[in-house]
């Protein structure tokens, strides 16, 4: 692959709920204002996430080449919405609310087997494959700290 077609390519990162992918905002404006066809990202990102429960939020990094065509990768769902799944945080409208402030105000708590299981599935992550799990435990605790989960022993 040459130098100048490299640089030519765009990347576009989205958050999009597994298996509800349309072409309305956030996803449409942010593809076509790169001349993608919305509906081609969203019919391939509905398929590949059938598999996860409809909703959860879930990164897609969207490479669009200088011919139009796109690739995308899924990540694993975000750090902060496993930690308030975990920590068993009602949902508000669909969404999972953390603290409104973080640090005097917490939603829950969790306990170090949880981060575990959460740093597990973050490892799985192409990116992430060379951190240590500890590494990924400590960032995930630092993380719980700024949406309000207290982690207990």
């Amino acid at each position: 692959m040459s130098k100048g077609r490299a640089a030519a390519d765009q990347i576009v990162k989205l958050i999009v709920g597994a298996g509800q992918a349309s072409p309305s905002p956030p996803v449409g404006p942010a593809l076509g204002s790169k001349g993608v066809k919305s509906m081609d990202f969203c019919k391939e990102f509905n398929a590949r996430t059938a598999h996860i429960t409809p909703g959860v939020p879930i990164p897609a990094r969207v490479t669009v080449r200088p011919d139009r065509s796109f690739h995308f990768e899924i990540r694993t769902p975000t750090t902060s919405y496993l930690l308030l799944k975990a920590a068993g945080v009602e949902l508000v409208k669909g969404k999972l609310k953390g603290a409104n402030n973080p640090g005097k105000e917490t939603v829950g708590w969790i306990s170090l087997k949880h981060v575990y299981e959460i740093a597990k599935i973050k490892q799985s992550e192409l990116r992430l494959s060379g951190l240590s799990l500890q590494g990924i435990c400590k960032s995930i605790i630092a993380q719980a700290k700024t949406v309000g989960v207290e982690i207990r022993p």
